[in-house]
């Protein structure tokens, strides 16, 4: 299979097929509390886009409890729908100890910054990626609170790329 940005190709024999590929990109706080109904919310969602597109490509960081929540979900999602049409990658900002763990977690470890970049930068590098190679950017960021998660909500509003921001939703409390 070979991967060109918003298609997989295909090819059996002599035949090549192109399949279209939508890409999920998840920001949120390191810490939440008190959101017992968040992993389900982000699992429907991802089920909802696992039916409706051909190829889903979902990135997640591993920084904080957002970021854990949504690979589990996802992980039920794709184990409810099936894996043949999705992707669960994780985006590292740079090589970490526990990468060998990860791998075998996730169906794919990518590190999309540069290795020379200042490890703090290179965690906004990486969420400003995300924010360029993604459809949908699906947050959780409260009114109020600073941070990266915010600076890359800003961002992606600034793009003008769909959002879905479950913290603002009255049922994720």
């Amino acid at each position: 299979m070979r991967s060109f940005i918003g298609a997989h190709f295909f090819i059996r024999g002599e035949e090549t097929y192109r399949v279209e590929i939508y890409r999920i990109a998840f920001i949120g706080h390191r810490e939440i509390y008190g959101h017992y109904l968040l992993e389900d919310q982000i699992e429907q969602i991802a089920r909802d886009k696992l039916y409706e597109k051909e190829y889903v490509e979902f990135y997640v960081g591993r920084n904080g409890d957002f970021d854990i929540s949504v690979a589990s979900a996802i992980k039920r999602a794709q184990n409810a729908v099936g894996h043949h049409n999705s992707c669960l990658i994780l985006l590292q900002p740079y090589p970490m100890k526990d990468d060998e763990y990860y791998e075998k977690f996730y169906d794919e470890v990518q590190y999309p910054v540069d290795s020379k970049i200042h490890p703090k930068a290179a965690i906004t590098k990486r969420n400003r990626w995300m924010v360029e190679n993604a459809e949908l950017l699906v947050a959780f960021v409260e009114e109020g609170r600073k941070g990266g998660a915010m600076t890359t909500l800003k961002y992606a509003h600034a793009r003008g790329l769909e959002i879905i921001n479950l913290a603002l939703r009255d049922e994720s409390c």
